[in-house]
C-alpha cells in the first residue's frame, strides 16, 4: 500500500515534500481517510493548529468539545501540528490537495499562503459585528489585497520591562504610554547611567538566546521608529533605500553600539532579568509571568524607545482561516466565530498570557483591561503604535534576510554594508519571483 501512495504522490509533488508527507503523516493517500459527513448527516469539519504550550492545547480542545455540544451536528477532528514542522506541513498538504477545512498559521507566512491560493476570504463568512469587534491590529494582519482572509484569538505585545527601584535609582523619567516613550538620545543615556550602578555593566536583555522570527519582530519596529523600514510598502517591489537609507544604518547603528559597550547581557539561561542580571528587558507578553513572579512589586513595562518618529512595535501571532478546499466553509466560519466569542477569546488568553483579540474580550480582561498591568500591549494594537509584517508573499525571504543581518550587526560588522547586503538579496528575491503578482 505504501508503494502505490508514493507512485501516486510521485506524479504530483517533488522529492521533498514526498518525503515531507511520509515524515509527517499526512494521509493523503490513506484509504481509511474519514469522508467529510457521516451516514447520519453530520458534518465532520478537519481542524490543523499548532502544538503550541500544554495550556494553549488543553483550551483549544475543550472549545472543540463545546462547539461540537452546541452544534449538535458538527464533529471536528482536531489535530496538533508540532509548530517547527507546520509551514512545511501546510506547503505539502496543500500540494497533495489535503489541506483541512479550518487552519491555524503564524504570521510570516499568511501572505504566501494567500499568494499561493490557500484561503478564502472571511468576510462573508464571519458576522459583520464580530469583525468590527476584532482588534485593529488583527484586521490589518489578516488583511491582503482588500480582503479579510485571516482572524486571530489573540495578539501579541512587545515592551520594555524594567524594575522600577533601578530606574528611581538613577532619577529616569517613568513613560507611561507610547507618546511619553523615552527618545532615543534619553535611552542611551539611562543605559550609561544603569551600567555605572552595575558591577558588569550589563543592564539589558535582549532576548540574544531566541532564534529566528524573533530578531525580525522584536527589532524591526527600531527601522520603524526611525522613519526606515524593511522594504517599501507602497508597492512591496524594493528594500533598497528603505532597509538601507541613512535612518535605519543609524537606528541599527544604536543596536550595535549598546552591545559593543557592554550594556546587553548575552542571557544565556535566559534569566538575566529574573535573577536580577539587567534592569531592563526588551521582550513581549510571554514573559510577564515569570518576570511577576520575580519582581512582584518592583515590575514595570515601559513603551520600547522612540528613535525619532515615534515608539514603535511589532504584533501578530497565529491566526485562523479557511482553506479554498473546505466543503463546509459556512460551519468552519461558525466555529471560527465560537472561538472569537468573549468567553472562550478569554479562556485563551488567561492560558497563553496573550493580548485578546476583541475589543470586547480586552474591556473584560484581568491584565489587559483598563486597569491591567499590561494595558500598554493593548492600547499600542488598538493606537497604531504597532506595525504589521509587510504584506508580501516575500516575508519569509524578507525575514530570513533581517535575521541574518541582525546577526551580522550584533557581531560588529559595519552596519551600511549589512544593510546594503540584505536589501539587495530580497531584491533579488522579489525579482526572481516576477514581483510577486496578485494573480496565481
Amino acid at each position: 500500500m505504501l508503494d502505490s501512495c508514493i507512485m501516486i504522490m510521485t506524479r504530483q509533488i517533488n522529492t521533498y515534500l514526498i518525503l515531507a508527507l511520509l515524515l509527517m503523516g499526512i494521509g493523503a493517500c490513506d484509504p481509511n481517510a474519514e469522508e467529510d459527513t457521516s451516514q447520519n448527516g453530520t458534518i465532520r469539519l478537519q481542524v490543523w493548529a499548532h502544538a503550541g504550550q500544554q495550556a494553549e492545547r488543553e483550551v483549544l480542545q475543550s472549545q472543540v468539545t463545546r462547539f461540537s455540544q452546541q452544534s449538535g451536528d458538527v464533529d471536528v477532528k482536531l489535530t496538533f501540528i508540532p509548530e517547527r514542522d507546520y509551514n512545511a506541513q501546510v506547503q505539502a498538504a496543500a500540494i497533495a490537495g489535503d489541506l483541512p477545512d479550518v487552519l491555524e498559521f503564524d504570521g510570516p507566512y499568511l501572505y504566501n499562503y494567500i499568494w499561493q491560493g490557500h484561503l478564502l476570504p472571511l468576510e462573508n463568512l464571519l458576522p459583520s459585528t464580530l469583525v468590527s469587534d476584532l482588534l485593529p491590529s488583527i484586521t490589518t494582519q489578516g488583511t491582503y489585497d482588500q480582503h479579510l482572509y485571516s482572524v486571530g484569538v489573540f495578539d501579541s505585545g512587545l515592551g520594555l520591562f524594567a524594575r522600577k527601584s533601578a530606574l528611581d535609582a538613577i532619577g529616569a523619567r517613568i513613560p507611561s504610554n507610547a507618546a511619553e516613550a523615552w527618545s532615543i538620545a534619553e535611552f542611551n543615556q539611562i543605559l550609561s547611567k544603569l551600567a555605572e550602578q552595575d558591577q558588569d555593566r550589563m543592564v539589558l536583555d535582549l532576548k540574544l538566546n531566541y532564534r529566528g522570527e524573533w530578531f525580525s519582530y522584536g527589532f524591526s519596529p527600531i527601522l520603524q521608529s526611525a522613519g526606515a523600514d524593511l522594504i517599501d510598502r507602497r508597492d512591496y517591489q524594493n528594500s533598497q533605500g528603505v532597509l538601507n537609507n541613512p535612518a535605519a544604518v543609524a537606528a541599527l547603528q544604536h543596536l550595535q553600539d549598546w552591545i559593543t559597550a557592554g550594556y546587553v547581557d548575552p542571557n544565556l539561561d535566559d534569566a538575566a532579568f529574573v535573577n536580577g542580571q539587567v534592569a531592563l528587558s526588551w521582550v513581549g507578553h510571554w514573559a510577564y509571568a515569570d518576570y511577576k513572579q520575580a519582581w512582584p512589586s518592583d515590575l514595570l513595562l515601559l513603551p520600547l524607545p522612540d528613535f525619532g518618529h515615534g515608539s514603535k512595535t511589532g504584533q501578530g501571532s497565529w491566526n485562523w482561516g479557511i482553506s479554498r478546499t473546505s466543503h463546509h466553509p459556512s460551519v468552519a466560519a461558525q466555529f471560527i466565530s465560537f472561538l472569537l466569542s468573549v468567553d472562550e477569546v478569554l479562556r485563551m488568553s488567561n492560558a497563553n498570557g496573550a493580548v485578546p483579540g476583541t475589543r470586547s474580550a480586552v474591556q473584560r480582561s484581568l491584565h489587559y483591561g483598563d486597569d491591567g498591568e499590561l494595558r500598554l500591549f493593548a492600547d499600542q494594537l488598538m493606537q497604531g503604535v504597532s506595525m504589521p509584517r509587510p504584506k508580501t508573499p516575500a516575508y519569509p525571504a524578507i525575514t530570513a534576510e533581517f535575521q541574518k543581518a541582525f546577526q551580522q550587526i550584533r557581531h560588529g560588522v559595519d552596519v551600511s554594508q549589512v544593510l546594503d547586503q540584505a536589501a539587495q538579496r530580497i531584491d533579488q528575491d522579489i525579482k526572481d519571483n516576477q514581483g510577486y503578482p496578485a494573480a496565481r
